[in-house]
């Protein structure tokens, strides 16, 4: 059952470490399923070598719902809390894409409206507090900005995002790290030119034509 949703997520797996958005056993993928149970990537395994066989099944508490030599990757409290705070969540991607995790390592947002895309699909991005990975500090660090935010950089630490769906949510980090970049570049050059308070708000009104779903902040600086 829910084989295209498995098929999915090793998908997405596969294509973050071709990127080089994870290494060794980094990163972690899960999907909310119409019974309200998840399935989610197992501790302890490359992304490389996900098959769907390897993807635990648990409930909403993160406990196993079948029997599995696997296990759910510690972070999943932090996944846990995107689906427990947003009932519009049916995906979650961690990775460390690393031009977009260096702006995390660097605690510096991407914030600047400045490509036309990313205005459109992401908004702004900022950067949660730091939190120690595998515990409760970092769900709680990211509470307050997943209500409006569907990407957020996780201070020293990589990046989240969240969809309606797994593909959703890797498009998204898709999107992130490709800002990243492009922002990068733009810094060498001198810093990015943003666009107009006018332009920005057109822009954002047409998310609605884009079938842009999510909580996408219009204008807001962190930095």
């Amino acid at each position: 059952m829910y084989e295209d949703i498995k098929d999915t997520i090793c998908e997405c797996c596969h294509k973050m470490w071709q990127l080089g958005w994870v290494a060794a056993n980094d990163g972690n993928i899960s999907a909310k399923l119409p019974d309200g149970t998840y399935f989610a990537t197992p501790t302890g395994i490359s992304k490389s070598f996900i098959t769907p066989d390897k993807l635990v099944h648990i409930d909403d508490k993160g406990n196993l719902l079948e029997e599995s030599q696997y296990r759910p990757s510690s972070e999943i409290k932090m996944h846990l809390r995107c689906y427990h705070d947003r009932d519009d969540v049916g995906g979650v991607v961690h990775a460390h894409p690393p031009v977009a995790t260096g702006y995390a390592v660097a605690n510096i947002p991407l914030d600047d409206y400045s490509m036309i895309e990313t205005v459109i699909a992401l908004g702004s991005v900022p950067v949660t507090p730091y939190g120690t990975p595998s515990t409760n500090e970092v769900p709680e660090a990211i509470a307050p900005y997943i209500q409006e935010h569907d990407a957020v950089l996780l201070q020293n630490h990589g990046a989240l995002t969240l969809g309606a769906d797994v593909l959703t949510a890797y498009y998204r980090m898709e999107t992130l790290e490709l800002f990243a970049k492009i922002s990068m570049n733009a810094r060498l050059l001198g810093g990015a030119q943003e666009l107009s308070r006018e332009n920005i708000d057109r822009l954002i009104s047409m998310r609605e034509n884009y079938k842009v779903t999510g909580r996408h902040p219009g204008y807001k600086k962190y930095s």
